[in-house]
């Protein structure tokens, strides 16, 4: 999707979006995963070298 990295911001306003709770504890790390999880996806982020799924909204960041 994007070169640029995801703001903290950003994170706050999907997971609120939907539905995940106790949102304000979360790292970004965190939010991510649970952002990953709630769109039926799995929670790779940071977790799998030379990842090939494409579009990601996260790739910059963890492949970066």
């Amino acid at each position: 999707m994007s070169n640029k990295k995801v703001t903290k911001a950003v994170l706050i306003t999907m997971a609120k979006a939907l539905g995940i709770k106790k949102i304000s504890t979360m790292k970004k790390t965190e939010l991510i995963h649970a952002i990953q999880r709630a769109e039926g996806n799995t929670d790779c982020f940071g977790r799998i070298e030379n990842c090939g799924v494409t579009p990601c909204l996260f790739r910059k960041e963890c492949q970066g």
